[in-house]
């Protein structure tokens, strides 16, 4: 009898899906229909589903019977998927050049990653860009809250899909999307153990520029640092002699240490995190040396973004070259009252769009799980395939951190430090390492920040291509 009730299951839920689902032809800002198959829509989830999660979902290009199914989480946590779609990974980029305030226009993206795979882009956690609750209470979060209403959209949203149920799945993520992908990984897993329908066809999972461990991450700053020539051998020398290689959350009493992080910090408070030879931008805010937490991977766009996009015009559009304030285009295009409509946004649920919500992982955010390293490890005994990747000029998340937590892991090193290559050029350097039947691919993506399709757009497409054919880097 199990299968009756989960086949009426399925026939109930996608009952209530179809009428939360919809199929957008067309877009203001791109001229004619859209040469590709986009579908938005809510699923409820959490207590009587007073959660209410938004989706873009976008078909591959190429086969989408048989290619892979990706569902990406961006960072923050409280980014929209919305920005993995237009300024990372998705089919559309707005034409930054001419973009002169008003509703912004679309390109083509000729390096989308649905060129080789089905992609879910989810507004989460409940808060974050259309995602909405029906009650006060419901924006309350935190990882492991979030895994868990991620795995419930994930199944809902197959069960009202099920075309895609048996092909290849992968999440994928980047920044703090990085903590939750392994997260959400593992508990699809155990679901498929535990019978939970449908049973999911994952294959493994894909973070970049991840976070791992809040601290860790953070204390290979300075070495970073050190190795990138932003601080000297001797400032580096101090620094690790007198904070014993500790240099998150030093001893107050060790004057040694405090005085030598701030020689480190006085070097460095002028470099762009994201991007070390990018320009920092005076109007983004300040590393914050007295807040609760810094959160370096959480970009706060400034709050006068939409004022500024009204005064923008030909004459000024030099100030577009800090590359953050590209994403005025996106406030602009969302705000917009003719694109909700055609997203089908529900009205009054979001009053305004913002790409990335601050105040929800300030306020309503509870980070519960300090490291993900074990979810890495567990993952690789059960066999999954993995790909780490790290834009190599991103100090947020140093790739050194990522490497370091590696090859903590225990798995073997099946394919040593070498140059991977795109059309000649060298794109990175990466690494392989083998456990069982599972494998790690490490990649460092030259020349990129964080996050690295956003720098590095035709060499990460060439990436993930390479890795979903199991094909060497």
């Amino acid at each position: 009898m199990n299968w009756l009730l989960h086949l009426l299951v399925a026939f109930l839920i996608g009952i209530n899906s179809a009428a939360s689902q919809w199929i957008v032809e067309s877009l203001p800002g791109y001229a004619g229909t859209l040469p590709f198959k986009l579908e938005t829509g809510y699923i409820g989830v959490g207590e009587n589903d007073e959660v209410q999660l938004f989706y873009y979902f976008i078909e591959s290009e190429n086969e989408p019977t048989r290619d892979p199914l990706l569902l990406w989480l961006n960072g923050g946590p409280g980014c929209s998927a919305f920005s993995g779609l237009v300024y990372e990974i998705g089919p559309l980029a707005f034409d930054i050049e001419n973009f002169d305030g008003s509703l912004p226009s679309f390109i083509l993206n000729p390096y989308s990653w649905t060129k080789v795979a089905n992609i879910i882009f989810l507004d989460y956690p409940v808060g974050t860009g259309f995602s909405y609750s029906n009650t006060s209470k419901g924006y309350a979060s935190s990882d492991t809250k979030s895994t868990q209403h991620n795995y419930t959209f994930l199944r809902k949203w197959l069960l009202a899909h099920p075309a895609f149920i048996k092909n290849a799945l992968y999440v994928a993520g980047d920044s703090y999307g990085g903590h939750i992908v392994p997260m959400l990984a593992l508990q699809i897993a155990q679901g498929n153990e535990a019978g939970m329908q449908p049973i999911m066809s994952l294959k493994g999972y894909i973070i970049g520029n991840p976070v791992t461990d809040e601290n860790k991450d953070s204390n290979e700053v300075i070495p970073y640092a050190h190795r990138m020539a932003l601080i000297s051998d001797e400032q580096f020398k101090l620094a690790r002699t007198s904070c014993d290689g500790e240099y998150v959350n030093p001893d107050p009493n060790n004057v040694k240490c405090l005085f030598a992080l701030y020689i480190t910090e006085q070097c460095t408070k002028l470099i762009n995190y994201a991007h070390i030879l990018e320009p920092t931008c005076n109007f983004m805010s300040p590393r914050p040396s007295d807040s609760r937490r810094f959160q370096p991977w959480l970009v706060d766009d400034p709050v006068d973004f939409l004022s500024l996009s009204l005064s923008l015009s030909l004459s000024n559009r030099d100030e577009l070259k800090c590359r953050t304030r590209n994403y005025l285009t996106s406030y602009v295009w969302a705000n917009d009252e003719s694109v909700r409509e055609s997203l089908h946004i529900r009205k009054g649920t979001i009053t305004a769009w913002v790409r990335c919500n601050k105040s929800l992982s300030d306020e309503y955010y509870e980070y519960d799980i300090e490291s993900v390293v074990e979810y890495h490890q567990i993952l690789s005994d059960r066999g999954f395939q993995a790909l780490v990747y790290s834009g190599d000029h991103d100090m947020n998340i140093p790739y050194m951190a990522t490497l370091k937590w590696i090859r903590k892991l225990n798995v073997s090193l099946d394919d040593e430090w070498r140059a991977w290559t795109v059309d000649g050029q060298v794109a990175g350097y990466t690494e392989k390492y083998t456990n069982k039947q599972g494998s790690l691919v490490f990649a460092t993506v030259k020349g990129a920040g964080h996050t690295a399709p956003e720098y590095n757009p035709k060499e990460c497409l060439e990436m993930i291509k390479r890795w979903l054919s199991v094909y060497p880097l």
